[in-house]
């Protein structure tokens, strides 16, 4: 594992080559350093869902019973990360390649070939590049096998959670999900998850894909005066929105939670549609970038 810094004059960034998982994204201010996303734990050294955030690549979330038909051929999968599914495929859990590194930018390159445990060959790079307070992501993905197989992308970060937090992201629907954390059902948006104006996260579990995004989302810490913006491709038309309890989840303090953007649906191969994920033929590349900016707020 390498570990990669970026700096600006007014942000800095770690990066690792484990997962080309970002570790901290700072804002430096006045009166300190401001993290814009949950600091990694244990420097990094630990599980892919203990850092700041990571790459979803060939697709994010999971496939129901490990398996897939597409194109008159079956696909399964064997599990990952002690989940009972392949969970967000592969890039978060592999050891990409460094081929640029420089004060403000940074591209990390994964070679991932197909076997037993997954269907695919591919190609994926990630590009991440500091302006000031602006984080910019760009993630693709080639397929470098023999058969057009579907893929999909997806970013997954974890954001500060305070009492004031508000979330802004429109979306027209939710999916509910089943024990299995797979989706069941699509429902008009419940009161308490109805993030078209800003409003706060109910403090329960949370694990549900929501569609019809515009790319465009917006989180306010009012105690931190501070503000951020996201602004995603088109492609990016869902996101998940997860926040744990302590119920399932004992070491959950309630101090964050992820606002994942996505090109497709949950287990969207289960689908006839496929749910947003991309028919890729051989040497077909599937690309989206999303943009981060970070505003201080003035006092009074």
């Amino acid at each position: 594992m390498n570990v990669l810094r970026l700096e600006t004059d007014v942000a800095e960034l770690t990066l690792s080559t484990q997962g080309a998982a970002v570790l901290g994204w700072n804002l430096n201010t006045g009166t300190g350093r401001l993290p814009l996303l949950r600091p990694a734990r244990h420097g990094g050294n630990g599980a892919p869902d203990e850092t700041a955030a990571f790459p979803l690549v060939p697709y994010g979330n999971r496939i129901g019973g490990n398996a897939f038909s597409f194109a008159g051929h079956d696909y399964r999968l064997l599990p990952n990360a002690g989940d009972r599914h392949r969970l967000h495929g592969d890039g978060w859990l592999s050891d990409w390649e460094i081929e640029t590194a420089g004060e403000r930018s940074a591209t990390l390159a994964l070679r991932h070939t197909s076997g037993n445990a997954a269907p695919w060959d591919y190609l994926a790079r990630q590009t991440i590049a500091l302006d000031g307070a602006e984080l910019a992501l760009t993630l693709s993905v080639r397929n470098t096998g023999e058969t057009t197989l579907p893929f999909g992308l997806g970013w997954h970060p974890y954001f500060p959670l305070t009492p004031r937090m508000r979330l802004t992201a429109p979306a027209s629907s939710v999916w509910l999900e089943d024990a299995d954390h797979l989706p069941t059902e699509e429902v008009p948006l419940p009161a308490d998850l109805d993030f078209r104006k800003a409003a706060p996260l109910p403090e329960r579990w949370i694990n549900n894909g929501f569609e019809d995004w515009n790319g465009c989302a917006r989180i306010d810490w009012p105690e931190r005066r501070l503000m951020l913006t996201i602004d995603a491709d088109p492609i990016f038309s869902r996101y998940v929105v997860y926040r744990p309890d302590a119920d399932r989840d004992p070491t959950y303090a309630g101090d964050w939670f992820c606002l994942e953007p996505m090109t497709h649906t949950i287990n969207g191969f289960a689908s006839p549609a496929l749910g947003g994920l991309r028919m890729l033929e051989p040497d077909a590349v599937l690309e989206g970038r999303i943009a981060l900016r970070a505003l201080m707020r003035r006092t009074g």
